[in-house]
């Protein structure tokens, strides 16, 4: 409580806002702050209504429905601050960088990835966050080939990172005359936006840069000159592209921060691989190879996580940005996923 005081005295004082930049990322760890503090607040609210309402009870008023209704709430709110606790990973707090690129299926997987981008877009203003287009590039009959977004709020990165993969959908195409099922497919990834503060070691002459005119709907050319910028990290094979600015420069600021970002996150996978080693367990595949989730629109409307089983029966709605049952079946997952991997070793060491 004492820091998010210290903030909220610090953002009324004059001159906060002078460094946009530094001014944003306070009222970042604001937001963060309060997303921890207030449903903490808020479940021993809960618990002393209890208590309360057992003194009524034990005084002849209320009634046990009413304590029931109560512990109900009390154990939902737990449920959440539980959920929260999972999110302990290094950049679990950080904004989140996710790109969806349209893979097999032709047209009909370019209109799926810029569904998929409208659906992660519709999540996080479900949740008050901040979302920044950083990349869009249009395919020139529907859809996209690639896009990239920033996502800012509270755990951001911690609720996202777990939906990268492979995300098929299964429906009559609407592009094809016949009226024939198609199976379209787009990858996600997900990468922290970490700050400049933190160190993430780059050779600059292991990044080849090329630059070239940035392109919009249809294929035209939207600048005149070469502003968009594309980096590739050599030794990882990592390509960043950034066209969002007109400003060359600014296009490559941004390249370099989702090539810091990309880099962190495998970083990241490299010490969930070693620690998993560590229990003998099979490490789960990562990136663009790992189908996770599958949509459906025929024969009936259903979408299906692959990891869980998580099951969600309307399309439209999840569409719409009703993605949160599958973050937080996600998490949990992972976390009964952990707590084998440790028995498992425990009872081969004992």
């Amino acid at each position: 409580m004492d820091r998010i005081r210290a903030i909220e005295a610090e953002m009324a004082g004059a001159g906060f806002w002078d460094n946009q930049e530094r001014a944003q990322a306070v009222v970042g760890e604001l937001k963060s702050l309060r997303a921890v503090v207030v449903p903490l607040q808020e479940a021993l609210s809960a618990e002393e209504e209890i208590g309360v309402l057992l003194e009524f009870l034990e005084q002849g008023e209320g009634s046990p429905s009413d304590i029931q209704a109560a512990i109900d709430d009390l154990q939902q709110r737990v449920e959440e601050l539980e959920l929260r606790a999972m999110l302990n990973g290094p950049h679990d707090a950080a904004g989140a960088l996710l790109s969806v690129h349209a893979r097999d299926g032709g047209v009909d997987a370019n209109d799926w990835a810029a569904m998929l981008l409208e659906m992660y877009i519709n999540w996080a203003r479900r949740h008050d966050y901040d979302v920044e287009l950083i990349d869009r590039q249009e395919n020139e009959e529907a859809g996209i080939t690639q896009a990239t977004i920033a996502v800012r709020g509270p755990m951001a990165y911690g609720y996202l990172k777990g939906e990268e993969g492979m995300h098929r959908l299964v429906r009559i195409s609407p592009f094809n005359a016949e009226g024939k099922r198609q199976t379209s497919f787009a990858a996600v990834d997900v990468s922290p936006e970490i700050s400049d503060a933190v160190e993430v070691e780059i050779d600059e002459n292991e990044v080849r840069e090329d630059t070239y005119r940035a392109s919009g709907a249809g294929g035209q050319h939207v600048n005149k000159t070469d502003s968009a910028v594309r980096l590739t990290h050599i030794p990882t094979g990592v390509v960043v592209q950034c066209q969002s600015e007109r400003s060359q420069h600014k296009n490559r600021a941004q390249a370099w921060k989702m090539l810091r970002a990309r880099l962190a996150r495998i970083e990241e996978e490299r010490r969930e691989e070693e620690q998993m080693a560590k229990y003998k367990s099979k490490v789960r595949q990562k990136g663009f190879g790992s189908q996770i989730r599958n949509y459906f629109l025929h024969p009936d409307q259903r979408v299906k996580d692959a990891r869980t089983g998580y099951l969600q029966t309307s399309f439209h709605s999840v569409m719409d940005g009703d993605i949160q049952g599958f973050l937080d079946e996600y998490l949990r997952w992972r976390m009964a996923q952990q707590e084998e991997e440790r028995e498992a070793h425990e009872s081969t060491t004992d």
